[in-house]
């Protein structure tokens, strides 16, 4: 997934999406939100916090609500990506052919504000480390590469743990452990090249 710099990059990058996403930005820059790109896309923030997002996907362009969850909706319009795991992100998917209502995206705006400015919010549950038996043995095994582990954030731990556990086969998870190894004794993160 190419990373991009500026909004204007990603927007003239996004082909058969440019008009959309051009005519999104003008309502979100209308607002009192500031326009900023995370994770390699535009984002739009409020004293700091980062309320929506916009996304140019193959069959649509969606706007993010980061605590959506909390928004009325009366249009029925919004919705949750991933039920059961996505808990206040909610999404408003515009289709080719579909004619954005701008007062109603204003409407979710104006109001995405309000329910952050009275703080609003679900904050992420932070999940326990799990370390799965496989890490746990070559850790045990290996006084370096236990330190090194040690000294990694949990985050960083979080994700090697979560790379081993998701692994189905045996095999995969043996070759898996043989790809970690060096990156943990290097301090390097499974995720660090996604990061800015």
């Amino acid at each position: 997934m190419k990373r991009f710099k500026t909004v204007e990059d990603y927007i003239e990058s996004s082909g058969e999406w440019t008009e959309i996403l051009t005519q999104l930005r003008k309502i979100l820059l209308a607002s009192e939100l500031e326009e900023t790109i995370k994770w390699g896309a535009p984002a739009y923030t409020y004293e700091g916090k980062t309320l929506i997002g916009l996304g140019a996907f193959k069959n649509f362009v969606s706007i993010w609500f980061h605590q959506g969850v909390f928004l009325k909706d009366e249009a029925g319009i919004l919705l949750n990506a991933q039920e059961g795991i996505t808990k206040a992100l909610r999404q408003w998917r515009v289709e080719k052919g579909d004619i954005i209502d701008e007062n109603l995206l204003k409407t979710y705006i104006f109001e995405t504000i309000e329910n952050h400015e009275v703080g609003m919010q679900i904050k992420p549950q932070k999940k326990p480390l799990v370390i799965p038996p496989e890490l746990q043995l070559l850790l045990d095994g290996d006084q370096t590469l236990n330190n090194s582990f040690e000294s990694l954030s949990l985050t960083k731990k979080r994700e090697f743990a979560e790379y081993i556990s998701q692994a189905k086969r045996a095999s995969t998870k043996t070759n898996r452990l043989e790809k970690i190894r060096p990156m943990i004794i290097q301090g390097i993160g499974l995720n660090d090249k996604y990061r800015k």
